[in-house]
């Protein structure tokens, strides 16, 4: 897979006429919580030559395509994802902490890092996190039988939450072993029990029902939603000017 991922890299950037500054794991894989059969979540950023820029009308800012078994490949344009870092998008802030990167230019992530304080809203981190907790907690999780991947998606969104209400400053990490840590302690051998299982079950195994993790996560949900209007919103500065340097100095 490792040189299956270098090969669409290196072809999107011959295809399309771009050049790829970042490439990562951004699913289950870098969050340390993958299945045999996960399939791997390549997210990438890329920029065009400054001519495609010079244009009355944008073009097209994202690169999709068809989804297989086992490689999930998109990517978002330079401007775009910028735009997308000074709206505190919580997603990019996870591609930037990944722990599997496929491709970079040299420090390209590194030059990003100084300004990611200024760009992080706690409030829309809250919302994002919040979204994918309702998932799980009014669909997912209501059955006698529960998909253990659903089950581990709706445990991390709801601990990164978490984060976010205690420390809303920091931005949540990636990883779920470090989110886990503000696991309540009685819940930790059942996590424990479902990880063991789930690295080696396939992506559409049930357990049944995980009753007082379920009813956690039901509570945690209804603590994070009013949480949403009175979390402060602690950005020091605006981060736009920086962004703009950084825009121009990666074109060039």
């Amino acid at each position: 897979m490792q040189r299956r991922i270098q090969a669409a890299l290196t072809q999107l950037e011959t295809t399309h006429h771009i050049r790829i500054l970042y490439a990562c794991e951004s699913g289950s894989r870098a969050w340390g919580f993958p299945s045999p059969d996960s399939d791997y979540d390549v997210r990438f950023i890329y920029s065009h030559p400054a001519d495609w820029y010079l244009t009355l009308d944008d073009g097209p800012d994202t690169l999709n395509f068809p989804v297989d078994a086992e490689l999930d490949l998109a990517g978002w344009e330079l401007r775009k994802a910028l735009k997308l870092l000074r709206g505190s998008n919580a997603a990019l802030f996870e591609w930037l902490q990944s722990p599997v990167v496929y491709a970079e230019a040299a420090g390209f992530r590194a030059a990003l890092e100084p300004v990611l304080p200024a760009c992080w809203n706690p409030r829309a981190g809250l919302h994002h996190y919040t979204g994918l907790m309702r998932r799980g907690v009014t669909d997912d999780l209501t059955g006698a039988e529960v998909r253990l991947k659903r089950l581990f998606y709706a445990l991390r969104s709801t601990l990164a939450a978490r984060w976010i209400q205690q420390r809303p400053t920091e931005v949540p990490p990636m990883e779920f072993a470090r989110l886990r840590e503000s696991l309540p302690p009685e819940l930790n051998g059942i996590v424990d029990e479902l990880l063991t299982r789930k690295a080696t079950a396939d992506e559409k195994t049930t357990v049944p029902h995980p009753t007082a993790l379920v009813e956690y996560l039901q509570a945690e949900y209804a603590a994070a939603l009013p949480a949403r209007a009175t979390l402060p919103i602690t950005r020091p500065t605006d981060p736009t000017p920086e962004l703009d340097a950084l825009f121009r100095a990666w074109l060039l």
